[in-house]
């Protein structure tokens, strides 16, 4: 039999890699059965090749870069190559529908020039788990801005529901924290992307009546004045803004609000341009994001129309927040915080 700590050694690592900016590669992440990074002017690092001489790699490929930035990268690059094992299990973020997508890793490094990401390896998606199931100390951990990093302790167990095994001392043994050289500048990036992400957990326990008063408080904000429809049946328009408030003046701006986790599909976005007039402006909000059908539909319509998606809507919550009168901060408290520059 073997022993606890033989058993412990045994469990694979969990990784992150994340989809880049604004998740845009996890549609193409799903459809490939892949995880990949970039950094493609590096070129092929198929062999073996040494800490430093990936730094050097990357300080001629990207002359610009910082030097911290040539290290924090030099280490994700490292690990994704030569840390990331067959077996492995990994986990992705999509930040529109909130969703984390857990798999196992089923090859090697590759490389392929004519891939749009160069640098990748297989994956055999398994699973997706709501961000929402998971604790305020489990969402702070995938908060990291950094595009590789290795999940351990609590993390591990919550995400793959499964307790570390007891070494030989009886006791738990969690991984140390990651060490990363943090710059100033990198403790901003994960200080912003971690709350840009608890503000979109804030925003998604509205109800549904609430978050209507958001978005009529945002486009308030914003110099509109708004007139909410009565409940019930409302032909696809929730709230009604324009300069006088009567939307006798332009622009008249229809908005619909959906606020579910299920993305909206194309027959919701031409329902919805079959009830605008000539002159109206439309928005459509879907805190579960949109399908890339109902982004075509929008692109296509004759009447200027702007998906909004639970990602654009916190940047205009932040971007407008000094602007909101009282009840609308009530739904959203925010605290400013100063950072040096």
């Amino acid at each position: 039999m073997n022993s606890p700590r033989l058993i412990e050694k045994m469990e694979n690592n969990l990784w992150m890699v994340r989809s880049g900016e604004s998740g845009y590669l996890f549609e193409k992440f799903m459809e490939q059965n892949i995880v990949a990074i970039g950094w493609n002017e590096i070129g092929d690092i198929t062999k073996k090749l040494d800490l430093e001489d990936l730094k050097h790699k990357i300080q001629t490929s990207y002359p610009t870069y910082k030097i911290s930035q040539v290290n924090n990268f030099a280490g994700q690059i490292f690990r994704f190559k030569n840390e990331f094992k067959k077996g492995d299990n990994v986990i992705t973020y999509n930040p529109e529908t909130r969703h984390y997508t857990l798999g196992k890793i089923t090859s090697n490094y590759k490389y392929s020039a004519e891939k749009e990401f160069n640098h990748y390896r297989e994956v055999a998606w398994e699973k997706t788990i709501p961000r929402d199931n998971f604790s305020t100390r489990t969402k702070n951990t995938l908060g990291s801005v950094l595009t590789i990093f290795k999940i351990t302790g609590n993390a591990w167990e919550e995400i793959l529901g499964k307790t570390r095994t007891a070494t030989s001392s009886g006791s738990i043994e969690d991984d140390a924290e990651e060490e990363v050289e943090e710059t100033l500048d990198l403790l901003k990036e994960n200080f912003e992307a971690k709350s840009h992400e608890f503000i979109k957990d804030k925003v998604q326990a509205l109800d549904w009546e609430e978050m209507e008063e958001l978005i009529a408080g945002i486009l308030r904000g914003m110099g509109y004045k708004t007139i909410l429809t009565p409940k019930g049946p409302d032909r696809g328009v929730d709230i009604v803004a324009s300069p006088d408030g009567l939307g006798l003046e332009n622009p008249r701006i229809k908005v619909e609000v959906k606020h579910r986790q299920n993305a909206m599909g194309a027959s919701e976005i031409r329902n919805f341009i079959g009830g605008l007039r000539p002159n109206d402006k439309g928005l459509y909000v879907s805190t579960g994001g949109f399908s890339k059908d109902a982004k075509y539909e929008a692109e296509r319509s004759n009447n200027p129309l702007t998906l909004i998606d639970l990602d654009l809507l916190v940047h205009l919550i932040v971007q407008h927040y000094d602007q909101f009168d009282p009840d609308t901060r009530s739904l959203i408290p925010l605290k400013r915080i100063y950072w040096p520059v």
